[in-house]
């Protein structure tokens, strides 16, 4: 395997516990996962350690996680299925500090309300958490449903964002 192959990662250290950050050789955050994720990536031999690859990130979340920051500015490469990239597309328009429900990702892509179930599936694939804000998903009921990383980290990023339970 060549270096523009290879999985490029790196780790940091947050308030939601250690981050694995992976990226292709340009750069391109392509994950960010969080310890016991379900679906998390986790680090493999083969990866190469490029921490300068994800400057920008690591100041972006710094800024994030201090309450400076409201919006990423990261190039991103993902790679799901068409639903699922239009999904993730969806999150990206969820504004910081606000909710959103899983019908409203249905609506806004366009998708029957039978298809909340494979909504909600997409939206736990979502491999870029935080940088891809799945967390302001919540229940049509306002309630907090399922997080790939949580419930408790889900609590503690609507939390910094300003957002209360109800929402």
């Amino acid at each position: 395997m060549n270096w523009r192959d290879a999985v490029h990662y790196t780790t940091l250290g947050s308030p939601v516990g250690e981050l694995l950050l992976t990226a292709d050789a340009t750069g391109a955050l392509t994950s960010l996962s969080v310890p016991g994720q379900k679906g998390g990536r986790t680090l493999r031999p083969e990866w190469r350690y490029e921490p300068g690859l994800f400057r920008a990130a690591e100041q972006q979340l710094a800024a994030y996680f201090a309450g400076e920051l409201d919006e990423f500015r990261l190039e991103l490469r993902t790679d799901g299925t068409a639903f699922r990239e239009r999904v993730w597309a969806a999150l990206d328009s969820v504004p910081y500090g606000t909710t959103t429900t899983y019908g409203a990702i249905g609506a806004r892509i366009g998708a029957s309300r039978a298809a909340v179930r494979a909504i909600g599936g997409a939206i736990g694939a979502n491999p870029l958490l935080i940088v891809r804000p799945c967390h302001r998903v919540i229940g049509a009921d306002g309630s907090l449903t399922g997080y790939a990383g949580g419930l408790d980290r889900k609590m503690r990023l609507l939390s910094l964002e300003g957002v209360g339970r109800q929402a």
